[in-house]
């Protein structure tokens, strides 16, 4: 069976407060980087402290823990989140500075709108285009996230008319049940089963991951797995009543795929499987 690429989202907006295993610091986010490509994981993804930081200042933030990673672990597929700014442009502009400074080769996509909790997150047809254009311009893989339905068919049309740049990896965010966003699907694999019924025979790579909750309860990993998909996950994203690290959540993952007969994939699998341009 084809390797199971594991995403690590290694701390997002989560605080000490929630999880004191959270990493926030530099090294933090360093040491646990490490930890989880040492432990199975394909891809990290990082959020700095400072969400409306300008490109430049971003990018450096980024880099501070982006290049020890990259000192020890040339292979790894380490990508940031976007920026808090008021165009699309600045939101994406330490992209750039990145693929220029350390080779990044993973970008994002987020092709439609969702309330996440207070708050609405818009991306207008046009902030889309604009996203896909960085991707392709700057030879990003496009992590695209599908918080809802419609987020999938718009990438799918994107797809279908041989718009979408390549190395893409659809994410699949079911709504947890630990915390208060209210969105999306359910954390079932029966909601799994719809988003995958939508995809119909598209041949893009997907993975799972739960927002505000846990994506191994219900079966949900397993159940991707099973169904040939890969998985997201880690701190940024885990909501619950245990307190568990980073790489205990990954240790969980690769335990799961040697059940299901799943291969883990290396970051050159990871690579390879997404088609990421070189």
């Amino acid at each position: 069976m084809q390797p199971a690429i594991l995403e690590a989202a290694l701390n997002g907006g989560t605080r000490k407060a929630t999880n004191p295993n959270v990493p926030r610091a530099t090294d933090e986010l360093v040491r646990d980087a490490l930890a989880c490509l040492a432990g199975g994981a394909a891809i990290v993804h990082t959020h700095i402290d400072e969400p409306g930081a300008p490109a430049q200042r971003a990018a450096d933030l980024y880099a501070a823990h982006f290049e020890p990673v990259l000192a020890e672990r040339p292979d790894a597929l380490l990508y940031p989140t976007v920026g808090f700014a008021k165009t699309v442009e600045e939101s994406f502009a330490h992209f750039p500075i990145l693929v220029e400074r350390l080779g990044l080769r993973i970008g994002i996509i987020d092709p439609g709108c969702v309330n996440l909790a207070s708050f609405a997150y818009v991306n207008t047809p046009a902030a889309i285009r604009h996203m896909v254009d960085v991707c392709g311009r700057h030879a990003l893989g496009p992590s695209i996230a599908i918080f809802e339905p419609g987020f999938l068919r718009h990438a799918l049309g994107y797809f279908r008319r041989g718009a979408l740049p390549r190395g893409a990896l659809l994410k699949f965010y079911l709504g947890g049940t630990h915390a208060d966003l209210g969105f999306g699907l359910p954390p079932t694999p029966r909601m799994l089963d719809v988003y995958l019924e939508l995809l119909g025979d598209c041949p893009l790579p997907w993975s799972v991951g739960v927002l505000g909750g846990d994506v191994f309860e219900h079966g949900l990993a397993r159940h991707a797995l099973e169904r040939g998909g890969h998985l997201h996950l880690g701190l940024e994203d885990f909501a619950g009543p245990r307190t568990p690290t980073n790489a205990e959540l990954l240790h969980e993952a690769v335990s799961l795929c040697k059940a299901v007969g799943r291969p883990v994939a290396s970051c050159a699998d990871a690579a390879q499987i997404l088609d990421l341009p070189d």
